[in-house]
């Protein structure tokens, strides 16, 4: 294989755009760690993959695009594919977690939906209370 010597400039670019990816990849994974419930864990990983993601796109391209191998549209697919999903998958999450806290009868906010009742399930056999 024929090594093309990268420029100074995109070699720097593209470090400063991988460790800033790696940094931040860490930094969710910190956040992930330290928060204490699942609310505020489902946030660290969905935000920080994405802008983790981006930012090792970009390094991809200009490593490509600085080789003359043409252009990386491999990898800006790959991140639109993640920047759709992830948040996406993460409604869907935090919707069934809500859902089934609601239904055990935990502290959460209250639901804005009227096929969801908002206080938990109470017996079938209790009558309401008559005047």
């Amino acid at each position: 294989m024929n090594e093309v010597p990268l420029p100074l400039w995109a070699e720097m670019l593209i470090a400063a755009l991988v460790l800033g990816g790696a940094t931040i990849a860490l930094l969710g994974s910190l956040g992930l760690l330290r928060l204490k419930s699942y609310f505020e864990r489902v946030h660290a990983p969905s935000i920080i993959a994405t802008m983790g993601c981006w930012l090792i796109m970009w390094a991809t391209f200009v490593f490509f695009t600085a080789t003359g191998q043409g252009l990386a549209l491999h990898a800006l697919l790959i991140a639109v594919f993640i920047a759709v999903t992830v948040p996406i998958t993460t409604i869907f999450l935090m919707r069934a977690a809500l859902f089934r806290a609601r239904r055990a009868g935990r502290d959460v906010p209250p639901s804005v939906s009227r096929i969801v009742p908002n206080e938990p399930q109470q017996a079938e056999t209790e009558e309401a209370p008559k005047n």
